[in-house]
């Protein structure tokens, strides 16, 4: 597995389809802040503004254009008149939206039409990466631009005709392809404007994505620094200050941020002895996986996996 997908199958990526909306002019609706997931919009029909919660200026969405609010901030959806954006609740209220078919919303009396696929993609508490934690605000990817391709155009162009149109099977179909544009949204962004910008520069950088994709596919290896750089083909010194340069932080500090995140998982999705996840991570005994873990997550192994499977 090569390590974007190793990294968003750790965090859990799921997608969730809210609705397909039919919005008349003129329209606003607020949606409200939420953590631990990424909301997405898709413009399937007409246009609109989106004005993300910290942005300065409101991104306008034409036709065709994906927008995903990567951290989960509230974000104000309206048509390009300006209206009083009311409350998502409101609004579902308003229109005795049941929670299937279509979101109507706005005037009655023939305006401009926006229909929108709406959605969000969570991830599982506690779950982290550099890369996903450093992502901007949001994403836009335009139907025109270089970055949406032909999986831009045909992948949300099915979202936009099976979701919530009652097709057998339309949903769920709907809803694995919305899984699959996060991560193709994703790799668009690493492989154009986030090239040059940290960490994202790591993963872009040849010779780091070596020793990255090395550690990804053996992370319970007892690396040490001279194999990582050997992986890169680069002298020690010269990996550990491109490294740090590029990804904000150390080649080991990397390592181990990345093994507690895979030993969080194992804790939650199986009942293995705590010695055994500790060597699936990386750690020799439990004592020393043991304190590793307590200083990431503030709880020990054993004390984590019970409050969070009372939580699940």
């Amino acid at each position: 597995m090569d390590f974007l997908s190793d990294i968003l199958a750790n965090l859990k990526l799921v997608g969730t389809l809210y609705f397909r909306t039919e919005f008349s002019s003129p329209w606003g609706v607020e949606v409200p802040a939420f953590s631990n997931v990424a909301r997405f919009h898709f413009v399937h029909r007409g246009r609109c503004f989106a004005q993300v919660a910290g942005e300065t200026d409101p991104v306008l969405l034409e036709q065709g254009d994906l927008i995903i609010i990567t951290h989960g901030a509230g974000h104000i959806l309206s048509d390009p008149h300006k209206v009083n954006a009311l409350s998502l609740d409101h609004v579902l209220e308003q229109s005795g939206f049941t929670g299937t078919g279509a979101l109507v919303h706005g005037s009655h009396q023939g305006g401009h039409e926006t229909q929108l696929v709406c959605g969000h993609f969570a991830f599982d508490e506690d779950a982290s990466h550099p890369l996903i934690e450093a992502l901007p605000a949001f994403i836009h990817i335009t139907e025109t631009s270089e970055a949406a391709g032909t999986w831009l155009d045909s992948t949300l162009r099915i979202i936009g005709s099976e979701a919530g149109r009652g097709g057998l099977g339309g949903d769920l179909i709907a809803l694995k392809l919305s899984e699959i544009i996060f991560a193709q949204a994703i790799r668009s962004f690493l492989s154009d404007q986030g090239r040059n910008v940290r960490p994202f520069a790591a993963f872009a950088d040849p010779a780091i994505a070596r020793a990255l994709q090395a550690m990804h596919a053996d992370p319970a290896r007892p690396w040490s620094l001279e194999e990582m750089a050997r992986e890169a083909g680069m002298s020690r010194t010269v990996f550990a200050g491109r490294f740090s340069e590029l990804m904000d932080m150390t080649p080991l500090a990397y390592l181990t941020e990345w093994r507690m995140q895979i030993a969080r998982r194992l804790l939650l999705e199986s009942d293995a002895p705590i010695i055994d996840v500790a060597e699936q991570s990386g750690y020799g005994s439990e004592a020393s996986f043991g304190r590793v873990f307590k200083k990431r997550f503030t709880l020990p192994p054993a004390g984590y996996r019970k409050a969070r499977g009372q939580t699940a």
